[in-house]
């Protein structure tokens, strides 16, 4: 008998592909999760502590046991995997994710009473673990069924329209929605703010970053120097570097008064901006200049023998060649930018970040939901479209 023989054999499921583990772990823990974890909360008033609820509760049985179906669901496709069963496992966890603020209609009538005009539903542990997973299942059905960034982007935002359509018309007693009503002027004028600072920490960031790579391709030395300058910017704290600005930009207002009259203060938006532009300076600048050197020489030369000029090998050879990676660049430092924003408003620079920190100094955690969720949106989405740009302009398409 030869060692071959001798081996065991691995047991192969259908379409020859063995289970997966990724999935059935994730609908076991979703599970204990659902039926252990508090699902939603009801608080008479504001002030008032929430009492939790357990899924059968909240849902009553039947929504539990739907529920609890849907789960059992993924882990039976996940043992027996094919192309067929990831497809109907990405529609099993879209539909978990479209029904979940219905669960929450269900609980407001189960839960709170007419006459508590005041009552207030709130999300449990449960529900966000529940929803957390429910994310990291597309994540890894993606994968599995090789869809490009922009598939899971038109799935969340069809879910996220149901989740508001839901919120508008029949959710008037969650948390969440009560401190959006009370603030819906200030919450629309902060996502302003925090879009435009992004958006001008990111322009002048990509207009900078391009400048210092071409740089730095023409002046070898330049490339250490100017490496170490950055990476060192990325190692002081936010807040720090926050406090190491407001000296100086207080000193040139008080001292030059045509900074004073464009603005300038030691806060506001003046040093959020000089902050965000130094933290997104080293991706895009390391992102550029990799995406220009990796440019093949024999496509240089090629253009090159087909009597091109410098300039017309960079802009219709190098750059266009160079683009996917360079988009990427991008994507990490408007992703990046989002989530420093919010760290601005600790100076006076507005945003998102105010309901985080007011609802943090308020113990209120739906406050701060009003504020991290927007950003966590915000993040996903440009994530998956700058993802998905890049994707396409690669040589042979998104796939």
């Amino acid at each position: 008998m030869s060692l071959r023989d001798a081996l065991p054999t691995p047991r192969i499921h259908r379409d020859g592909l063995n289970p997966n583990a990724v999935l059935i772990s994730l609908s076991i823990v979703m599970l204990a999760a659902f039926w252990t974890l508090d699902m939603v909360s009801m608080a008479p008033n504001r002030i008032v502590l929430g009492t939790g609820y357990s899924a059968p509760a909240a849902f009553g049985w039947p929504g539990a046991l739907l529920a609890t179906l849907l789960f059992c669901a993924i882990s039976f496709l996940a043992w027996q995997p094919s192309q067929r069963h990831y497809q109907a496992l990405l529609a099993a966890v879209v539909m978990l994710m479209a029904l979940m603020p219905f669960g929450l209609i269900v609980s407001s009538f189960l839960l709170i009473e007419p006459e508590l005009a005041q009552a207030r539903l709130g999300l449990g542990a449960g529900y966000w673990v529940t929803l957390f997973i429910l994310l990291l299942c597309l994540v890894e059905l993606r994968l599995r069924l090789n869809l490009t960034r922009l598939w899971p982007t038109l799935l969340l935002s069809g879910i996220a329209l149901v989740w508001w359509l839901c919120a508008t018309l029949w959710l008037d007693s969650l948390a969440l929605v009560q401190e959006f009503k009370a603030r819906d002027q200030l919450f629309l004028r902060a996502v302003g703010q925090h879009m435009t600072l992004v958006g001008i920490a990111v322009s002048v960031s990509i207009v900078l970053g391009l400048a210092l790579a071409l740089l730095m391709r023409r002046y070898a030395r330049l490339q250490k120097v100017a490496f170490t300058v950055l990476n060192f910017l990325q190692t002081i704290p936010s807040i720090a570097l926050f406090g190491l600005l407001l000296a100086p930009l207080a000193w040139l207002a008080v001292n030059v008064p045509f900074l004073a009259k464009l603005g300038v203060s030691g806060i506001g938006t003046t040093p959020a901006l000089i902050a965000l532009i130094a933290y997104s300076l080293l991706p895009m600048v390391r992102n550029t200049y990799t995406a220009l050197e990796e440019v093949s020489p024999v496509t240089l030369e090629a253009a090159k023998g087909m009597g091109m000029r410098a300039s017309q090998r960079f802009w219709q050879v190098r750059l266009p060649l160079a683009l996917p990676v360079l988009l990427e660049g991008v994507r990490i430092t408007t992703v990046q930018a989002i989530g420093l924003t919010a760290v601005a408003a600790l100076i006076g620079a507005g945003g998102l970040g105010t309901f985080i920190f007011q609802g943090l100094g308020q113990a209120a955690m739906d406050m701060v939901l009003l504020g991290a969720l927007p950003i966590l949106m915000l993040a996903l989405v440009v994530d998956a479209g700058l993802g998905a740009l890049a994707e396409a302009l690669r040589p042979g398409g998104a796939r």
